[in-house]
């Protein structure tokens, strides 16, 4: 079974060991799939930069 390595990516920003979460354009699928599951998902806010490269971040 392949595992989503932005579940464990969510989860460390959940608890403050990272800030951000820097998602590529071609690893936007593969991040979306994990976020859309999250029950608390609207506190993860993606700030788009260029060439389709968002940062993720968690609100208070």
């Amino acid at each position: 079974m392949f595992e989503n390595p932005f579940e464990e990516k969510i989860q460390q920003l959940k608890v403050g060991e990272i800030v951000e979460i820097v998602v590529e354009k071609n690893d936007f699928d593969l991040f979306r799939e994990a976020w859309k599951i999250l029950p608390d998902r609207t506190r993860i806010v993606g700030e788009a930069g260029l060439n389709g490269r968002i940062i993720y971040r968690l609100t208070d």
